[in-house]
């Protein structure tokens, strides 16, 4: 009964917060930072895009595994 009412799509929502976090941690990795030609902006505005990407992710995947 319990596999009657279960969500179909909770591994697609767990495998998407998991890329998402992914992508985040391989930009920050990636030192955005250390790149020049874009401005000093840019660089703080591609970190925060990082972790503001791992932050979702982890709160999607959450969500789908709730």
């Amino acid at each position: 009964m319990a596999t009657a009412n279960a969500d179909k799509l909770e591994p697609l929502g767990i495998g998407f917060g998991v890329l998402l976090v992914l992508v985040g941690l391989a930009t920050i990795v990636g030192t955005p930072w250390a790149h020049k030609s874009g401005g000093a902006l840019l660089m703080v505005g591609q970190a925060f895009g990082a972790v503001a990407a791992i932050a979702i992710g982890a709160g999607l995947a959450w969500l789908a595994r709730e």
